[in-house]
């Protein structure tokens, strides 16, 4: 199939779409990038410009939601400012490394993680999100939590797919937070740390701004209906959709 003009106007119904879906995703779950890194392909740019690319949606759709969860009383600032800090350097190390390395060396990684994730989601839904009201742990009460969010913020400063589904997982699963409040503080460090990694690819000449602009736009509308949707519609079916999204980020590595 003939690369897309991303000026045409089927390339930018197709990057709306794409954009609206992840940023619904994104921002309950996560693997949105699975949307709108082929849909940004598919307009003629290479992966590394793509990846760079996305990068500008993530980072409007982040404080799209952020707002979102703020205005409805379920933003812990100090908290997200604890959890963002050690994601921030990681993403500094991950995405200096994007910029150089090939990311297929990690793909096997990826997938042992996320089948590890999709099995417990299924099996032992409450070891990675716990009820609503279950009493939340801090950073120094767990400090080997720090390096973990430094690792997670280095995969998403390196990959960005699926890096919230991961830090979902560990916000719920080490820190005890509950999936609204993971939620809420989850789009503030991807967030963060999207924006140390977006300055990386800026300054790499990586970013490809029309395409880019028009994903951010209906992202951050996709995010704003999926904070509504996690406050009206309960944990099950969040988890239900972190399910369905950590089964479809692995299939998506394993095709790609």
């Amino acid at each position: 199939m003939p690369d897309l003009d991303p000026t045409s106007p089927l390339a930018l119904v197709l990057l709306s779409i794409a954009g609206l879906a992840a940023g619904f995703v994104n921002t309950l779950a996560g693997g949105g990038s699975l949307l709108t890194l082929p849909a940004l392909m598919l307009c003629g740019l290479p992966a590394d410009l793509a990846n760079g690319t996305n990068r500008v949606s993530v980072v409007v759709q982040s404080i799209s939601g952020a707002v979102g969860y703020g205005l409805a009383d379920k933003l812990d600032l100090r908290s997200a400012a604890a959890i963002s800090a050690p994601t921030l350097v990681g993403a500094l190390f991950g995405s200096y490394a994007a910029a150089h390395v090939s990311a297929a060396a990690l793909e096997p990684v990826i997938v042992v993680m996320l089948l590890a994730l999709s099995v417990t989601l299924l099996w032992a839904p409450d070891a990675l999100a716990p009820a609503e009201g279950t009493p939340s742990l801090r950073l120094r009460d767990r400090p080997l939590a720090i390096p973990g969010l430094f690792l997670i913020g280095a995969y998403g400063g390196f990959l960005q797919a699926g890096v919230g589904l991961f830090l979902l997982a560990f916000m719920g699963g080490v820190l005890r937070i509950d999936l609204v409040r993971a939620n809420a503080l989850k789009v503030v460090a991807v967030g963060a740390f999207t924006a140390v990694s977006l300055t990386v690819f800026i300054i790499a000449d990586k970013i490809v701004w029309a395409p880019g602009l028009v994903v951010a736009a209906t992202s951050a509308i996709g995010a704003q209906l999926a904070v509504r949707y996690s406050l009206t519609r309960g944990r099950d079916a969040v988890l239900r959709l972190v399910f369905v999204m950590v089964v479809a980020s692995c299939v998506g590595v394993l095709v790609k």
